[in-house]
């Protein structure tokens, strides 16, 4: 009945018309599906030289795919996206920014891409196109105060959006870092820049940073940042404002990555890799999409295989897979996270905490504190500094109250150090400072045997989330030397500030491995520094 009433009166129709309208108008999902438009790559029916249809391009309505909604809707304070490629993040993500700045006043947005080129090609044909081919009454309302190569000032509402490879000034209300893993692997100056002038642009409340790339380079800021989400995922903790939230969309997300079957090489142990992804990921891989996987990599591909996890991931660690074959206890932390032995654990009062050290190169020091419980070995304590005193390490020890069991240094402890301290060894300064019980763990024969017993010994150990939090880190990233020359890892680890965190954790698998379990005082050799009947090389 008032739909025919207002077919019957014109004015109500235009009213109800409007009203419509302006309830679209104010949901800015409805905005992103209908005002803005993009251009779309497409073959032509132009045959060129090679044989291959031409490229063209369409002009469309933009209209989120599933991956892009699905992002939308679990969109965070702090985003890390990793992708496949031609998946159109970026394409979202400068329509969504300029839907803020037209419709939000006094906003600042801006994007981050790699290089100039790829700043000026964003800026262009994402954002300005869009803007230029809104519907012409609204641009109308919505005129610019500047008009630039890489930035739009709006008149009617004083919002500015804006595309840089650097931006550092202001506050960033939608902040958004194209391709970072790329600019981590050809500029890590300037992916530091990001990390300490871009980045806290981005207020916390109400801010948005988006970090989207496909995975580059065996390290980086991306790989570190994307491996703590990843981690914390895992973990199902609850997140912060401040921590990032992993957006994961694989190559199968892509429905146009499918292809014919015929003619194309799918070996057992191809299917056998799609199965096993199948069961990880919850989905169905069918033949088409088998076929274009493998396809793809043998033309493209056939020699680095790598490269394909990098550009067309179907897991995220397979994305770092080169990354993750280089660090020593990736697995194991992941294994102990998944079990929940990443988790709170309190210092239990009456067991004596022993000390497991490390003294390494460039004056670090590291002490993880540990607690035998049951069958359990309890990692409550983490610490570690540059240059400080050992007498520094004592007094922070003593500020806990614990009752204290052995102290285990490193096979160098009892090594006079020309030059510290009256040419005394680490074992004597430490006395000197007031520390007892103190043990010298012999040395393994190779340093491969010590991080294999680590291995071995990991599923005994459970850590504090919050007092082992650096000493995690340090275990996660711990990783072998790469050889640019030959394309692989050599045997021998990284010397940097994860060393002495993994080498201190490794003391007490190489002493708890070798049937040395670090119990209450009374249970071990006295404070000598010299163990009895070992099997293993001092």
């Amino acid at each position: 009945m008032q739909a025919a009433f207002e077919a019957a009166d014109p004015k109500a129709a235009e009213a109800a018309a409007l009203a419509e309208l302006a309830r679209n108008m104010a949901d800015p999902m409805w905005r992103i599906c209908n005002l803005y438009k993009i251009t779309v790559k497409t073959k032509t029916d132009t045959i060129g030289a090679d044989g291959k249809a031409v490229e063209g391009s369409l002009v469309l309505k933009f209209s989120p795919n599933r991956a892009q909604r699905r992002f939308i809707a679990r969109l965070w304070s702090r985003n890390i996206i990793l992708k496949a490629r031609q998946l159109g993040f970026t394409t979202l993500i400068c329509i969504a920014w300029l839907d803020h700045a037209l419709f939000n006043p006094n906003s600042k947005v801006g994007i981050i891409a790699q290089n100039r080129d790829a700043a000026e090609a964003i800026f262009s044909e994402k954002v300005k196109f869009a803007y230029d081919n809104l519907p012409p009454e609204l641009r109308a309302e919505m005129p610019t105060k500047r008009d630039s190569l890489s930035m739009l000032h709006f008149a009617h509402n004083n919002s500015i959006i804006r595309v840089g490879t650097s931006l550092r000034s202001g506050t960033y209300h939608r902040l958004h870092i194209s391709e970072f893993g790329k600019i981590c692997a050809e500029s890590p100056q300037k992916a530091a820049e990001v990390m300490t002038g871009s980045i806290p642009t981005v207020p916390l409340d109400g801010g948005i940073l988006v970090i989207e790339s496909t995975a580059e380079g065996a390290d980086g800021e991306f790989f570190t940042l994307t491996n703590t989400a990843l981690a914390q995922q895992q973990a199902g903790k609850v997140l912060t404002l401040r921590d990032y939230r992993l957006h994961f969309y694989p190559w199968m997300d892509a429905p146009e990555y499918r292809m014919s079957p015929e003619g194309v090489i799918i070996t057992e142990g191809d299917h056998d890799y799609f199965d096993s992804i199948e069961g990880k990921a919850g989905r169905v891989i069918d033949i088409e999409q088998r076929a274009w996987y493998c396809a793809t990599r043998d033309a493209d591909f056939k020699t680095k295989p790598e490269r394909m996890w990098q550009e067309y991931p179907s897991t995220p660690e397979e994305a770092f897979q080169k990354s993750l074959e280089g660090t020593y206890y990736r697995n194991q932390i992941a294994a102990a996270r998944k079990s929940k032995r990443i988790t709170t654990v309190p210092h239990t009062p009456g067991i004596p905490v022993n000390t497991y050290w490390d003294i390494g190169h460039s004056d670090g020091t590291a002490i993880w504190f540990h607690q035998k419980v049951g069958v359990r070995h309890h990692f409550i304590k983490f610490i570690e500094g540059w240059g400080e005193s050992y007498s520094h390490y004592v007094t922070e020890m003593q500020k806990t109250g614990w009752i204290w069991g052995t102290h285990n240094l490193p096979h160098d402890g009892a090594h006079v150090r020309q030059g510290y301290d009256e040419n005394l060894s680490p074992q004597q300064m430490l006395e000197k400072a007031g520390l007892r019980r103190i043990e010298i763990v012999p040395r393994v024969e190779e340093l491969q045997h010590g991080i294999q017993q680590t291995r071995d010994m990991f599923a005994l150990a459970l850590f504090d989330e919050t007092g082992c939090k650096e000493g995690i880190t340090h275990l996660e990233m711990y990783r072998k030397k790469y050889n640019k020359q030959q394309q692989c890892f050599t045997d021998q680890p990284v010397k940097d500030v994860h060393t002495e965190g993994a080498d201190s954790f490794r003391q007490w698998a190489q002493d708890v491995g070798a049937n040395r379990t670090a119990l209450a005082p009374s249970s071990r050799s006295p404070s000598n520094g010299r163990r009895r009947g070992s099997w293993r090389t001092s």
